[in-house]
């Protein structure tokens, strides 16, 4: 689900909450060692996204917040802030080159350049994350 974040707009929120789970607490955070990656450059990204980041001529960055039951993407564009909100049982990550991660929900995607090991290691706690914690699709019916 791709959504104008830009807002303070409860219904959006109760949504994002509803799909990915309300933040952590403080010291689960500090048990996960933070929740938030590092700046993300991307390379590629689905038509609907990549039409949103070309009408902004600043560089394409984003960033990923974990939450209980899955990840958020920001993005900016124009003045615009934009999110994917991704639960678990939906997302799929490849790592392509060696140096490039892919993010999948359904038919949008975005692929963003790990060009250091602190962006490996976010990728890594999100595949444990999931792995170790996330209900699958099966465990909701």
């Amino acid at each position: 689900m791709l959504q104008n974040i830009s807002y303070n707009r409860p219904a959006i929120k109760a949504k994002i909450d509803a799909e990915v789970g309300k933040t952590f607490t403080l010291l689960e955070r500090m048990r996960l060692n933070g929740i938030g990656s590092p700046k993300l450059h991307i390379t590629d990204a689905s038509i609907e996204i990549q039409n949103l980041l070309i009408l902004d001529n600043n560089a394409k960055t984003c960033n990923i917040e974990m939450r209980p039951n899955g990840i958020i993407v920001m993005f900016r564009s124009i003045l615009e802030t934009y999110a994917l909100i991704i639960p678990y049982y939906k997302l799929t990550l490849y790592k392509g080159k060696a140096e490039e991660y892919s993010i999948y929900r359904d038919h949008y995607f975005i692929k963003v350049k790990a060009d250091s090991t602190a962006i490996h290691k976010f990728f890594r706690k999100i595949i444990d994350y999931k792995a170790d914690n996330a209900p699958s699709q099966i465990d909701d019916l």
